[in-house]
């Protein structure tokens, strides 16, 4: 780990994810969609880093996580969700392959809208967002990460889909290779794709015989 970092304060997005703001440290760059390791700096927990994605604007004077805690799971998250400001955190340089690359189609599942919500910040502050449709599917309404934020930023072009419950202004269904055929005219423009590695995979599955070429899409490879 390259930083030491403190928790300035963290509050709840949803029912099981928080935002936590910490300190940057000085001459800290990152290109929005990167990841870092973060670990909890405490003799037991020090060596379990875990990588997550700030989530607030590259040119912010302190860094944004938004992470979802697994309470079925005594790891990493679970631990971050239970500290108090003032805890240190140690960060690594950051790292990945997720960065802007030009319009198209972020696809997202759960947590893996947080690089996105780095990328689409920016391109917001640039006004660079009417070419931009984001599919962010999940479990149910409960479970969007930011949905006012991004249906304001992406109006119509913002497509939620909940795949084990129906309510208004959700598509009940999952993101698969039928639902990208309807609502998809152009497979040549870009695509971006996050979330767990089986969605990732059938995402990008889909994507190929829907005719999308390799080189068009970007993914935490």
């Amino acid at each position: 780990m390259n930083h030491s970092v403190n928790l300035l304060m963290s509050g709840f997005v949803t029912h099981d994810v928080k935002h936590f703001i910490v300190s940057k440290p000085a001459g800290f760059s990152i290109v929005p969609g990167q990841g870092v390791e973060l670990a909890i700096n405490r003799p037991d927990l020090r060596e379990a880093g875990r990588p997550f994605t700030p989530t607030g604007l590259a040119a912010d004077r302190v860094l944004e996580f938004t992470i979802k805690a697994y309470p079925d799971h005594a790891g990493v998250t679970q631990a971050l969700h239970q500290l108090e400001p003032g805890a240190e955190l140690l960060m690594s340089e950051p790292f990945g392959t997720i960065r802007y690359q030009g319009p198209g189609v972020f696809i997202a599942g759960g947590a893996g809208i947080t690089p996105f919500l780095a990328i689409l910040r920016e391109l917001a502050g640039k006004g660079e967002l009417g070419d931009q449709t984001l599919i962010f599917s999940n479990k149910a309404p409960r479970d969007v990460i930011c949905e006012k934020e991004l249906r304001h930023l992406l109006g119509e072009r913002c497509i939620l889909t909940c795949t084990a419950a129906a309510a208004p202004g959700y598509e009940q269904r999952r993101v698969d290779r039928a639902f990208l055929e309807e609502k998809i005219k152009d497979f040549k423009q870009r695509f971006y794709v996050c979330g767990p590695p089986p969605f990732m995979e059938a995402i990008n599955g889909a994507l190929a015989d829907l005719g999308a070429s390799s080189e068009s899409l970007v993914f935490e490879r």
